[in-house]
């Protein structure tokens, strides 16, 4: 499996290879969000810094990152497929954030409808993982409200940017329930404008 750059459009959003190109939007998108303790979003002044470091990350083979689209085109927000392992196959849908104005809105289901869908149907992946911070509830309801399933928490997984260490909630879903998930999320989709 070779994953590479790609457009995916959905009715509520559109994901697209990410570049400067959407510096300025993800700035003003980013806002305060780097104030969230944990999580982790890039100041307003440090996104241009972190496009170059995702995309040196996909230079490299190792993450497929992604600007987060309205439909009227502005970017508000960055996701990524990462940690991908090709022989299993399998990718971690992550890094992960919005612009507090779409946030609990339709575009998150259907941004990640699209990326569960390119991963089982065209990569042709066995499981796509999703981790979040175990203490950052928003998240994991959103990721349970997709239909993955509870892996486990990783203990002192990680070191924070403030020095603390974060247990790591990991969930996957299997490309055996890939069939009736793509069926629950386009039913939510139906049901949101």
């Amino acid at each position: 499996m070779k994953v590479t750059p790609a457009t995916l459009v959905g009715k509520h959003v559109t994901l697209e290879p990410l570049s400067q190109a959407h510096c300025s939007d993800l700035q003003e998108a980013a806002g305060d969000l780097h104030q969230l303790w944990y999580t982790w979003v890039p100041h307003p002044n440090d996104v241009a810094a972190e496009i170059d470091k995702r995309n040196a990350q996909a230079a490299a083979g190792r993450m497929v990152p992604f600007a987060v689209l309205t439909p009227d085109g502005r970017a508000v927000g960055m996701t990524t497929y990462m940690n991908i392992d090709q022989t299993a196959p399998r990718v971690e849908i992550g890094s992960t954030w919005y612009a507090r104005s779409v946030q609990r809105t339709p575009l998150n289901t259907n941004a990640k409808r699209l990326l569960l869908a390119h991963a089982f149907e065209t990569l042709e992946c066995i499981a796509v993982e999703f981790r979040t911070h175990a203490l950052n509830h928003q998240s994991r309801r959103a990721i349970e409200r997709l239909g993955a399933k509870p892996d486990g928490i990783l203990r002192n997984h990680m070191k924070m940017p403030d020095g603390n260490m974060r247990d790591t909630a990991v969930y996957s879903i299997l490309n055996t329930e890939w069939p009736v998930i793509r069926i629950h999320l386009d039913f939510q989709l139906s049901k949101q404008r």
